[in-house]
Parts: C-alpha cells; structure tokens; sequence
C-alpha cells in the first residue's frame, strides 16, 4: 500500500491513546468483522453518554488498523462535542476594528438561521488561514459537534472531522474528506450517464492489499463497482458500491452500501473507498447505531444505484492523477497548492484537542467546495449548480 503519511503504525497510535479512553467516555472497543461473512476488518467503540453518535466504527486491512480506526473515530467525536479550542465573545466589527480576519461560513447555515448581523455578539474561535498562513476568526458554533443543542444555528456535521498522531497528519485527512465529500456531490448532481462514464476496473488494480479485499469480497459472492469520480481538482477520487449477487427486485436499501475515498494516491483512494463500504454494511448489520430509522431496513434499492453495477468497466486505476510526498507535511502543502490552483482558497483548519492527548483531533472548513446532504439553509455551492444539471 502507498504512504498514507502517518507518523507511526497504528498500533503505537493506539498505544499511544489508549490511556486515555475513559477521559473522553469511550467504554468499550469490539470486533465486528464475523458479524459479517466478508472478512475485511471491521471494529467498533462506545462512548454511551456521548453528545453525538455513540458508536464510532473503524475499518482497515487488518485487526490493529481498523481497532486503532475505531477508537481514534471515537475520540474525533468526543472532542469535537466540547472542543478544547479557546473562544472570544465579538462581533464582527469588533474583530475587524481589531485587524481580524473573519469568515461566517454562511455555507454552513442551518435550515431557517439567519446570518450573522454586523453587531451581534457571538462566540469565534481562532483557526488557521492554510492558503495564506495566517489567522482568521470563524463562528465556535460551527465547530463543535454537539447534537443536544436545540436548533442549532450552524449545521451539526462531522464533516471535516479528522485526527492525526500530528497536526499535519490530521489537517491532511481533514482536508482530503472535504474534497471526497466535493467530488461525489459533483458525481450525483451529474446526469446518469455521466456517472456511469468512468467504472475502474478492478483486475487492473496491482497493489496487494487491494486485491486482497477484493478477493474476499468476490469469494463472499458480492459485486463490487469502482468509479473514478475525480472532479476538476485533479486529486484521486473514488466511490465503490457492494452488493449481495442476485435478483435485483430483491434487494434492499441496507444490501447496498457505499464507501469513498480521496487521496494524493489512487491505491489509497480506492482502499478507503473499498473498506468503507464493507464498514457501511456492517453499520447496517449490526443496527445498533442511534441514527439507524427502522424504515431503512425495509426500503427497496435505489434503481439507479443497481444501474451502475451494469456500467461497463472503462479505466484503469493507473490513469488517476497521483502526487507524490515525503511526509504528511509535505502531502499537505502539494494538496493546498493544487487547489489552490483550482481555485479554491478558502481553506482553515482548527485544532480542538486538549493538550495533554498525545493526538491531533481538528476541523478542517472549505467553504468553496461542496457538502454532502444536511440540515443545511444551503443545499448546493456554486461548483454543483454551474454543472448546469439541475
């Protein structure tokens, strides 16, 4: 597998935070992978009294990433529902008489919430201006991750939500969901036939690791589709669909699942987006997580979803744009450059984690590209509505 950029294997990071897992409420950690009969590794953590979800997931090539996974998703959400970041009661023309650079992230409004007024007086947090090294000044509502606030006036997401055994490390993965997130947005706004354009060939795929998944899933008697969804920013992106064989009319909304990935590489990409739609189905399988609706296990597939299991396969993964890095500082600034140079340049990064966790747990915020679906005022950013499909 190609460098994913981390400091350490995934076992010292787990080491490394494991004593720390009461502090953040998380109870217990388990294996989930024989629930199913694929056999790609999945585990789980519980944090019961959490403000958010209360089971994180984690998935991996083997038992001690997809643990490691788990606990680290775990903790991204702990902190993210009470940031250790520091706030300062403003408003906007007091940070601006101050010299302070501010973004409302109006982007991120929830549904029927008003915009911030010149002279109100909220809460800001301090993140870090990635394109111009500097400081800007964003809402603290939009940060945290705490569902028990009644109407909330930004959109409660983790999306965005990263960690890291460093600050780069975590910015980096931050960074690289909010460009998955814009490319299968742009991929689902598009007409079918479009989505249906550009399905990677799995036989073309040579890194070991993938093809090991692979053949536990084929061997399981699944199909799997893989679709290059790379938008205009040239980073690696890739959507993968799993299904049961057999009879379409059969088929439930919880039989099809979906991962995706981003990455400077396309092995990287791929492998993300391969495991996670093996971990979205084992989300469905074991049921026990607090956004899981009882009307979802009764739903039909989506006959369009089914449809691209019919696409014919067209690329090879060789053709995915790749970059190429030395460290996760490094792949960081080759990312913010490359969009950078397409444009977007609104891109900030906050870190909430305490000081005593020997981790990086931030925000990443790309206001410019798009979202995926949510309670937000919002819907569609500029890059899916010029698309002109809608």
């Amino acid at each position: 597998m190609s460098n994913n950029f981390r400091a350490c294997p995934p076992g010292e990071t787990l080491s490394r935070v494991w004593p720390h897992l009461g502090r953040f409420g998380i109870t217990r950690v388990g294996r989930q992978t024989e629930l199913d009969r694929i056999g790609i590794p999945v585990w789980c953590a519980y944090a019961p009294n959490s403000r958010a979800i209360v089971i994180a997931q984690g998935k991996g090539l083997d038992d001690v990433s997809a643990k490691t996974s788990a606990v680290m998703e775990a903790i991204e959400r702990s902190v993210a529902t009470q940031p250790y970041c520091s706030t300062l009661m403003a408003s906007l023309n007091d940070l601006a008489a101050s010299g302070h650079a501010t973004d409302c992230l109006e982007d991120l409004l929830a549904i029927g919430a008003q915009p911030i007024e010149a002279m109100e007086q909220i809460r800001w947090s301090q993140a870090h201006d990635l394109a111009k090294n500097a400081s800007i000044f964003v809402p603290f509502e939009a940060i945290h991750l705490d569902r028990t606030h009644v109407r909330p006036r930004f959109w409660v997401s983790s999306d965005g939500l990263a960690s890291g055994n460093t600050w780069h490390e975590a910015v980096l993965h931050g960074l690289l969901e909010r460009v998955e997130r814009d490319a299968c947005v742009l991929w689902n706004v598009g007409e079918p036939a479009h989505r249906h354009e550009r399905r990677i060939d799995p036989y073309s795929i040579e890194d070991e690791g993938i093809r090991e998944m692979l053949e536990k899933i084929f061997s399981a008697d699944f199909d799997l589709a893989l679709f290059d969804v790379t938008s205009d920013l040239a980073v690696a992106s890739i959507v993968a669909l799993l299904r049961p064989k057999g009879d379409d009319g059969s088929l439930r909304y919880v039989d099809l699942t979906m991962g995706a990935g981003a990455s400077l590489s396309p092995e990287l990409a791929a492998a993300r987006a391969v495991s996670e739609a093996v971990q979205s189905r084992m989300t469905f399988i074991a049921g026990a997580r607090d956004d899981l609706v009882p009307e979802l296990f009764s739903r039909r597939a989506d006959p369009a979803h089914l449809q691209l299991f019919r696409a014919r396969c067209t690329t090879n993964l060789s053709e995915l744009p790749t970059m190429s890095a030395v460290s996760a500082q490094d792949a960081l600034d080759r990312l913010v450059e490359t969009l950078l140079g397409g444009g977007i340049d609104q891109l900030y990064a906050i870190e909430l984690a305490p000081e005593w966790l020997p981790a990086s747990v931030v925000k990443v915020f790309a206001p410019q590209l798009e979202h995926p679906d949510g309670d937000r005022r919002i819907r569609l950013g500029s890059r899916a509505l010029s698309k002109g499909f809608l």
